[in-house]
């Protein structure tokens, strides 16, 4: 039977893989982690401890000086940063959703100029929502007009993660108001380019060290050459990217996930009371084991996921949006759990938990609310396009 039907397990390179990065965590970034969120400031040491190691942005091919890591190697990644800094995971998960446009539809110049120069730490965004086009991005009205040689961008973006801190940006923009679904382009968008500014950082409740701004487009003119794929192919660009970046955000509340049930674990067994460790109490070894099956459940669905990434498989849309609407509820339960596990001194910034709940909220909104992926969801289900074990 077991020829038939192998068990699953991680390759001796994902597992190296695993332990390299959370041992960087552990000495260099989990140390880091209260302070970023305390004062809201970009996590600069450990951002340097991740570029030194090829971890800031792992998805970049090694032709273009990248590490090369594949779609699980590059979820091992986000979900071991993300249990020790949820702002510094989005380092590497930002990279991806910023560069992926350009690594699916960018022309062979456009990616030899642009990915070295990430893989050597320059970062990239992604540019989508708006102010009035959240959910629905297709309503965005940010505009790109021809002009010569080049394209004018004109609008403005928002919810930007890491904007500012990122020398690059990938923009949506509308270049055909009356082409219908072909009516909006993409573009590489540097931070140097003149009329680009960024507002001040959003006030947030979680991710606290990863900045995130509205992009203000004042006329930039940009050569033609720096559109992404053909004209009038930016939305399906950006709708493919995300489902592949989906999983990344799964990955991400795993990793959020599995940090508040560590400590909360290291917690019970040392708290005492009346006269034993709380861990010996059976209404607490039954919270335990449902945050230990929810975590493992996530996080078998995001591998999954980002085994369906890798290959390109048609199914894709379906475990994106399932992976990353499971992995961020159980993300949200988790920590809330590990919150009540240690009682008041959860309740207080003294022990990380809090801010792991803080951080795990946000993981059910972006890159689509959970409600928006249980449509996607649904629609893939209807569709027939579910896979058949």
């Amino acid at each position: 039977m077991t020829d038939e039907y192998p068990i699953f397990a991680l390759s001796e390179e994902h597992r190296a893989v695993r332990a390299a990065v959370r041992a960087l965590c552990d000495d260099k970034v989990a140390p880091y982690a209260a302070e970023a969120d305390r004062l809201a400031e970009f996590p600069q040491a450990s951002f340097d401890a991740l570029r030194a190691a090829d971890f800031h942005a792992p998805h970049v091919p090694e032709e273009y000086g990248g590490a090369g890591a594949d779609a699980l190697a590059t979820v091992i990644v986000i979900e071991e940063v993300a249990r020790a800094c949820a702002s510094s995971s989005l380092v590497p998960a930002v990279n991806k959703l910023g560069s992926l446009p350009l690594i699916l539809a960018g022309s062979a110049d456009l990616k030899q100029r642009y990915l070295p120069r990430l893989a050597a730490g320059e970062g990239f965004s992604y540019c989508l929502s708006e102010p009035e086009a959240g959910s629905d991005a297709a309503a965005m009205r940010t505009k790109a007009t021809r002009d010569g040689d080049a394209w004018v961008l004109t609008g403005v973006k928002r919810w930007i993660t890491n904007a500012g801190v990122s020398e690059f940006n990938t923009v949506f923009a509308v270049t055909d108001p009356a082409a219908g679904g072909q009516r909006i382009s993409a573009f590489v968008v540097e931070k140097a380019d003149e009329g680009v500014s960024f507002g001040a950082p959003e006030k947030k409740l979680g991710i606290k060290g990863s900045p995130t701004r509205e992009v203000y487009l004042d006329e930039v003119r940009i050569p033609a050459d720096r559109m992404i794929g053909d004209e009038g192919t930016g939305f399906a660009t950006a709708m493919r990217t995300l489902d592949h970046t989906r999983v990344t955000i799964a990955a991400q509340a795993v990793g959020i996930a599995q940090g508040a049930l560590d400590y909360a674990l290291g917690y019970v067994q040392e708290r005492q009371q009346f006269g034993r460790s709380i861990a010996e109490f059976q209404g607490l070894q039954f919270l335990l084991a449902d945050m230990g099956m929810r975590v493992e459940a996530a996080r078998q669905l995001t591998y999954a996921a980002a085994g369906r990434s890798e290959r390109g498989d048609e199914d894709l849309t379906f475990f994106g949006a399932a992976a990353k609407c499971f992995a961020s509820d159980v993300a949200m339960q988790v920590t809330t759990d590990a919150v009540q596990a240690l009682g008041g001194y959860g309740y207080t910034s003294d022990y990380p938990v809090e801010r792991m709940m803080r951080d795990a909220k946000i993981t059910q909104i972006y890159e689509g609310t959970n409600q928006v992926q249980r449509i996607v969801a649904a629609k893939q289900l209807l569709a027939g396009v579910q896979s058949q074990l």
